[in-house]
């Protein structure tokens, strides 16, 4: 995939070789639960929960363990990081 540039509130930009996938799209499917509904747990749009889950946007630390919560999981049951070789 190339490189990812991570940015942080400070504006600091560190590249990362990697991919973060997710499997948001299955847990809403198992719990029966829309974009909207989690975006509504969440706190965000539900135009974020979609960049998300199409890996357009890697969500923040805190974002991503709300994601956790809403499913009632670890973070790590969710994102997967891969380095690339």
């Amino acid at each position: 995939m190339g490189l990812n540039y991570l940015t942080w509130k400070g504006g600091n930009t560190v590249e990362s070789e990697g991919s973060i996938t997710n499997n948001i799209r299955v847990l809403r499917a198992k719990y029966r639960m829309t974009q909207k509904d989690l975006a509504e747990k969440i706190g965000v749009s539900r135009q974020t929960v979609m960049a998300i889950e199409n890996q357009k946007y890697n969500p923040s630390l805190i974002l991503g363990f709300k994601i956790a919560k809403a499913f009632d999981r670890d973070i790590t049951d969710i994102f997967k990081y891969a380095e690339e070789e």
